[in-house]
């Protein structure tokens, strides 16, 4: 099949409504406000923990690692980055992309929270949030004024699927970020995979 980089420029161009619902999972009832609450108390104290500790750039991103590895439901976030062209990857593909795609988001996302370094991140409470729960918190930084991260939690994986930082919507910048990649490959998706591994 010729790969087209229009189309997937036209695609990313689509309702930003319908790709947000397309990446929400299944009802279900198996997590509640209260639960999903506490999941992302235990990540922000696993975040606060880590950003004090005084340990070194390498030894932080690794714990960071760790806790995405932990709290999120990275599976998730993969096939919703990769998107359509996750239909013609094999199944090697797919898992060599998922493997290195959650290294990578782990080191990108562990690095924006060392910025947060002599600060903390204070959770304010959940609300139902589509076939989610919306967990809001607030992120203090020493010389900057408060701002908001959101944390979607999935009812039925009961993990982390999406986070809002000061607005920005993590699974349309990744995507976004992953059809770049392929663009620059011309679709080539295991030059896009390896380029992956070294990315964040």
């Amino acid at each position: 099949m010729r790969y087209s980089m229009g189309g997937r420029r036209a695609f990313l161009a689509g309702s930003t409504a319908l790709i947000l619902s397309a990446a929400l999972p299944r009802p279900a009832l198996a997590v509640t406000a209260g639960q999903a609450q506490g999941l992302v108390d235990k990540l922000v104290g696993e975040i606060n923990r880590v950003i004090g500790s005084g340990r070194s750039e390498a030894a932080m991103i690794r714990d960071f690692e760790g806790i995405f590895q932990r709290y999120a439901d990275l599976p998730t976030i993969a096939a919703y980055a990769l998107g359509v062209d996750g239909r013609r990857a094999s199944a090697s593909q797919k898992k060599a992309f998922t493997a290195a795609f959650t290294s990578y988001i782990s080191r990108k996302y562990g690095k924006r929270f060392r910025e947060f370094i002599g600060g903390r991140i204070e959770v304010n409470g959940a609300k139902p949030s589509r076939n989610a729960f919306e967990v809001s918190t607030t992120a203090y930084l020493r010389g900057e004024a408060p701002f908001e991260i959101l944390f979607f939690v999935g009812q039925k994986s009961g993990k982390f699927f999406n986070m809002y930082i000061e607005g920005v919507n993590m699974l349309l910048t990744e995507r976004t970020e992953i059809g770049s990649m392929l663009d620059r490959r011309r679709g080539d998706l295991d030059a896009m995979i390896a380029d992956l591994a070294r990315a964040g």
